[in-house]
């Protein structure tokens, strides 16, 4: 039996390459499936935060634009469009489970210091009720990570972690995990399963940004990482790609890179 079964509250980060084809649309059965998966280890027992990418990225395919725009007013555009069409979609999908979720969009300036204990009392009381949050950046609102094209959507989820007090931290993207190699350019690159801890060589084996439409790449992962793991929380890398991926985690805790959480003196 996986040890991640005894792991309470989870934070699940949804990426755009997850969610999306490559054209930018919705990938439909994925995301149903993704759905599915969460909403049992929710009735199992567990307490699963979203933290979603895809706004803009569904706000591009809405307003039916051939790419993601460079300018920050239309990816503000695009972000208002598209939060619309995925808390409706994540509303509608889980509601067919009888279970509930609501809608928590943050900027850096609500994570200050002085300020955290406000996300902390509303992710609290949102769980307290069974319900499940789905955290998202506000990109209307908040355009400096647009227009650094930093994904910071992984570091969001590492802080949200943090700050719900999670046992562990999924990130779900289009690679398997952290290899001793770029996977894209060497086929003899190796998935490493562990990590016990972040040093000088696993950062340098994070490569560049993601893929068109999403902007992270496995650095901001790393980055994400170092965050759960200073403050005592698991995270795990994966593939979206098989929405079932999800399930054998809990089942066996042979999927993906599982960075290890840091002792007290370590």
């Amino acid at each position: 039996m996986s040890y991640l079964k005894e792991k309470k509250r989870v934070v699940i980060k949804l990426g755009t390459s997850t969610l999306t084809h490559r054209t930018g649309r919705l990938n439909i059965r994925r995301v149903e499936g993704l759905v599915k998966n969460i909403a049992d280890l929710q009735n199992a027992g567990h307490e699963i935060i979203i933290v979603s990418s895809g706004s803009i990225g569904l706000g591009v395919s809405k307003l039916g634009l051939m790419e993601k725009p460079k300018d920050t007013p239309s990816k503000q555009a695009c972000a208002a469009v598209g939060q619309c069409e995925l808390m409706y979609l994540y509303d509608k999908l889980f509601g067919e489970y009888s279970l509930k979720v609501a809608q928590m969009l943050l900027t850096k300036y609500m994570l200050l210091e002085d300020r955290r204990r406000n996300v902390t009392n509303a992710l609290e009381r949102i769980i307290s009720f069974g319900v499940i949050p789905v955290v998202n950046e506000n990109d209307v609102v908040a355009i400096d990570e647009l227009e650094l094209e930093v994904g910071e959507n992984d570091s969001l989820a590492a802080t949200v972690a943090c700050l719900a007090k999670a046992d562990l931290l999924v990130i779900m993207s289009d690679i398997d995990g952290l290899y001793d190699g770029d996977p894209r350019e060497n086929p003899d690159a190796k998935l490493i399963p562990v990590v016990d801890k972040i040093t000088g060589r696993i950062r340098k084996l994070a490569g560049g940004a993601g893929t068109s439409l999403g902007t992270g790449g496995m650095i901001t992962k790393i980055r994400a990482a170092e965050i759960a793991n200073d403050n005592g929380i698991d995270m795990v890398i994966m593939n979206g790609k098989n929405p079932d991926n999800l399930y054998w985690l809990f089942e066996t805790a042979e999927l993906g890179t599982i960075f290890k959480a840091q002792k007290k003196g370590d």
